[in-house]
């Protein structure tokens, strides 16, 4: 069965440059972008229900921009007046760079990990005397709260946002030759929008084990997995599966 359409379950890429782009050029295929899931903050009066004082911080934990955005929502909320000593331990560059929307950068205390939680974790560790608050979503992955307590610091995890499943009903009667997944999520919000989903001729393609998991788990074939050694990203799993396939 040769590839023509895909659809991507997450946004368009805001990039001129993205390697979707340069797909869709090579190997002629149609690439459709929609969001499977979507984050909704959750209120100021549910926060206070967590037993969450802002006032009692000294540090946050920053994981993404979503964690960013509702943090300050939540003290906007809250009439929380963000101290301008509250230090920020930032997992990316990324997401200290967003920071700045909200904050000065040079006069405030920025922590800035490479890229995963584990590799912020020592900076976390050197201020270890903190009072930290971690904001996140209702999906927070089990290493982070692990490795805060192995650090022995003082923290709290409360949820600011939640993952919820996007309505895709509009959908029901649209066929694709490849569906793209790169979260655990994802497969839910397929499965909870189609629960008589009927792979077929389908193909799947998913990125990381967990989302593998979450895929063969609910019974669904996956026919393309990245990242391998060979190919690190989804672009490139799908390139090589679409060559193999088309050229036959």
């Amino acid at each position: 069965m040769k590839v023509k359409t895909i659809l991507v379950s997450q946004p368009e890429p805001k990039i001129e440059n993205s390697p979707y782009f340069d797909l869709i050029e090579r190997q002629k295929v149609k690439i459709d972008f929609r969001p499977f899931i979507h984050v909704e903050g959750v209120s100021g009066k549910d926060v206070r229900t967590q037993k969450v004082d802002l006032s009692k911080y000294t540090a946050i934990i920053l994981t993404s921009r979503n964690a960013v955005d509702h943090f300050f929502r939540i003290a906007e909320e809250m009439r929380f007046k963000v101290p301008d000593t509250m230090k920020y331990f930032c997992q990316s560059e990324a997401v200290a760079y967003y920071l700045q929307k909200y904050v000065v950068y040079r006069k405030r205390k920025i922590y800035v990990g490479k890229r995963t939680f584990q590799e912020l974790s020592p900076l976390i560790k050197k201020y270890k005397n903190e009072t930290f608050l971690l904001p996140s979503s209702d999906k927070l992955k089990p290493m982070v709260p692990e490795i805060l307590d192995e650090l022995k610091v003082t923290w709290k995890q409360a949820t600011f946002y939640k993952t919820v499943v996007s309505d895709l009903s509009d959908l029901r009667n649209v066929y694709y030759d490849i569906l793209v997944f790169f979260s655990p999520s994802g497969i839910q919000s397929l499965l909870t929008n189609f629960p008589d989903f009927e792979q077929n001729d389908t193909r799947i393609a998913v990125f990381g084990n967990t989302t593998i998991k979450a895929a063969t788990d609910n019974g669904l074939r996956v026919d393309i997995k990245a990242p391998t050694p060979e190919t690190p990203s989804m672009t490139m799993a799908l390139e090589k599966y679409i060559k193999e396939v088309n050229k036959k």
